[in-house]
């Protein structure tokens, strides 16, 4: 009997740990091993700076203190953020409910019953004890497939929240980029306005005296009104980047930083540089791809389940306990009794309902592979597009602020040469227009350039501890 036993025992442990889950294999990336730009960047580091690189968490990339602080209240405030973690939450109590279909669930019970007999007594009965409820032997591992899909889950929704605070970041930072340059741009516009306003009354004055045509006082009159619609056009952009901006904090805009927006300026903001030839495969650390991964994995456990569906379930319903007519006889010698009741299901005929099952955690499997691949392509091109942007937005910077200078000089000279009367009242207005342009457009590439270093730090993983940067400044 003893052997016997021993032999149910052996036979059930080997079958218990049985698993119909097939074997994973990630999938190749489907994506080149360098980015597109790999050469040009390498060439460009080269004349950088060749101090050491050092890993960095995103507060060594933020590194405006008054950015840090609106990243922290994003952090702590955000309702999307909090719906993300309350995720997480609801993932885990999943997790905790498969886990929990591992072991036995115990009972304990009591109960009493006093019944009339056909002698006209009272028949008493009074039985206590404890029960196991229908616990499933997984010998096939369909529960231990549904414990794996739960934690494969959680894990994912784990990575979406940390998608969620790495977006979150870059979005704070940005439309911090953004006010600052809403500020330098109605600054321009309002000294640009408070110039044209001049001009009109010296076309005015000249045009009262003979000495000004009406084309160049209409014309003065039109630069002058445009100024006012583009004046009008920016303190509404400036409205709607602070509203943006409250909706990431969660509360309204911080006190010490409007006084910081007052007094800053675009380009006091800087970044540090992020090394040139960082291999793609660098991109497996992004949470968003860490997510898809988690998500096929589940997809890969679920179809355990499945093909576990096809074999016998076996649950067993114990109890032991004692019974006496009299409450005070129960747990004494000679009451007590025990009772088992193994129950086995053998699937037979289900039209075909096992097979469609196995085939949708199949196709589910197939999907998730196609969505990790897809996520992995898209982060390859986020990158790219990253890195192409960095080249081309800082010749388009140098070039801005060239033209800038350029620019500053004519209108220099043209208002001496006006002035001593070697130029027309049309050139000097002539002037003035295209410097308001060269300067509306040097603020817009700078924005552009520095957005575009926090769209590459998000797109790299954002506060990846693998990834390195070292110290630069935006030329």
């Amino acid at each position: 009997m003893n052997k016997l036993t021993v032999i149910s025992v052996a036979c059930a442990s080997v079958l218990s740990a049985c698993s119909l889950i097939p074997t994973y294999e990630r999938p190749a990336a489907p994506i080149a091993t360098q980015w597109p730009t790999a050469a040009a960047a390498t060439a460009r580091s080269e004349k950088q700076s060749t101090s050491p690189l050092w890993n960095k968490g995103w507060e060594e990339f933020y590194t405006d203190i008054t950015v840090q602080q609106l990243i922290h209240t994003a952090l702590a405030n955000n309702r999307d953020l909090r719906v993300s973690v309350l995720n997480i939450e609801q993932a885990r109590a999943q997790l905790g409910l498969r886990r929990a279909d591992q072991f036995p669930a115990v009972n304990a019970t009591l109960s009493g019953s006093r019944v009339p007999n056909s002698s006209g007594g009272i028949t008493s009965s009074y039985t206590g004890g404890l029960t196991f409820t229908a616990y499933e032997l997984d010998f096939f591992g369909r529960v231990a497939s549904l414990k794996e899909q739960a934690l494969a889950q959680y894990l994912a929704t784990s990575e979406a929240t940390k998608t969620v605070q790495i977006s979150l970041m870059a979005s704070v930072a940005q439309s911090w980029l953004s006010l600052l340059a809403d500020e330098d741009l109605l600054r321009t516009s309002r000294q640009t306005l408070a110039t044209r306003e001049e001009s009109l009354k010296l076309t005015e004055l000249k045009r009262s005296h003979g000495a000004a045509s009406d084309l160049e006082w209409r014309l003065a009159q039109s630069l002058l009104e445009s100024a006012r619609v583009t004046l009008a056009q920016q303190l509404q952009k400036r409205a709607q980047d602070e509203n943006a901006l409250t909706l990431l904090l969660g509360q309204s805009l911080p006190e010490a930083a409007r006084n910081q927006l007052a007094q800053g300026q675009l380009d006091s903001q800087q970044f540090p540089n992020l090394p040139a030839g960082l291999p793609s495969d660098l991109l497996t650390y992004r949470p968003d791809i860490r997510q898809a991964e988690q998500s096929l994995l589940a997809s890969n456990a679920n179809i355990g389940a499945a093909r576990a569906a096809f074999f016998p379930r076996i649950t067993l319903t114990a109890g032991a306990g004692s019974a006496s007519s009299e409450l005070s006889g129960l747990f004494k010698s000679g009451s007590w009794g025990w009772t088992m009741a193994p129950s086995l299901v053998l699937p037979i005929f289900n039209a075909g309902a096992n097979q469609a099952n196995l085939d949708i955690a199949q196709a589910t499997r197939d999907i998730a592979v196609a969505q990790y691949e897809k996520t992995i392509q898209s982060a390859f091109r986020e990158v790219a597009d990253a890195l192409a942007g960095q080249d081309t937005l800082a010749q388009q910077l140098q070039s801005s602020e060239a033209l800038l200078k350029a620019e500053s000089e004519r209108t220099r000279l043209t208002k001496l040469r006006f002035d001593n009367g070697a130029a027309s009242q049309l050139d000097w207005l002539d002037a003035q227009r295209s410097l308001f342009t060269t300067q509306q457009s040097l603020v817009q590439t700078r924005l552009a350039y520095l957005q575009n270093q926090v769209t590459l730090f998000k797109s790299l993983g954002g506060a990846n501890p693998e990834l390195s940067i070292e110290p630069g400044k935006a030329p």
